[in-house]
């Protein structure tokens, strides 16, 4: 498999705060990676310096051969739009926006919009029923899988997820993750940062953090992806 991910000697300071203190490691093109660790570890920095959400004080964070930290802002917003979907705890929808349109907003950012796509795209997630529905009208884990859906519609090379299931209940997360265990046998590449150890188990490794560092690289095995939950 090519490496898609290259992180090297990956440094963030926040004035006297050091979010990341010299992490390196690299991800190959369709694995999962679950990113884990007490909070404050570094994690959701990580995940936002990848995603260009943010940079680095110093060190690299290569994405598809693009290093991040050296494109401008409309770079970063073409890299983001072409190579990047984001699936937040939040869930980060557009309030007046109907479940259709949300997906459709992350086409503009991309190309031109498809509603036939954007709708079978939200087919996909198992919301075909919901695709008029603004977002007060869904629930937590519709919500979330509206973010599915809007992450996957341009096609990106990296999925990155920062506690996806952290804000639903075990049957709306049960629904997500199986999408997720669904987008990596497709031979999607996921880096999902979470705190539960039954989801990281499902992820072909598990990297975690302490204080900033990368203390530990653990590859998973199939009995631990076959006894989630």
């Amino acid at each position: 498999m090519a490496t898609l991910v290259r992180v090297d000697d990956l440094r963030k300071e926040f004035g006297k705060v050091r979010a990341l203190a010299g992490v390196s490691f690299n991800v190959e093109a369709g694995e999962w990676i679950a990113i884990m660790g007490p909070s404050g570890s570094g994690k959701t920095t990580l995940i936002n310096i990848l995603g260009g959400l943010d940079t680095p004080t110093s060190g690299q964070a290569i994405v598809d051969e693009v290093d991040v930290a050296r494109l401008d802002e409309s770079g970063l917003t073409r890299f983001r739009a072409q190579k990047i979907g984001f699936i937040f705890q939040q869930f980060h929808l557009v309030p007046y926006l109907t479940a259709v349109e949300n997906v459709m907003l992350a086409q503009y950012f991309h190309s031109a919009t498809d509603e036939k796509e954007a709708q079978l795209a939200l087919e996909r997630v198992g919301l075909a029923d919901r695709i008029e529905h603004l977002p007060g009208a869904l629930s937590g884990g519709e919500q979330q899988r509206v973010a599915v859906a809007r992450a996957l519609i341009n096609h990106p090379k990296l999925i990155l997820a920062d506690e996806p299931t952290g804000n639903l209940d075990e049957a709306n997360e049960e629904t997500v993750i199986q999408l997720f265990r669904e987008l990596h046998s497709e031979g999607h590449t996921i880096l999902m940062v979470t705190h539960d150890p039954a989801i990281g188990n499902l992820a072909d490794r598990r990297i975690e953090f302490a204080h900033g560092r990368l203390v530990k690289v653990t590859p998973s095995n199939d009995a631990s992806r076959n006894a989630y939950r």
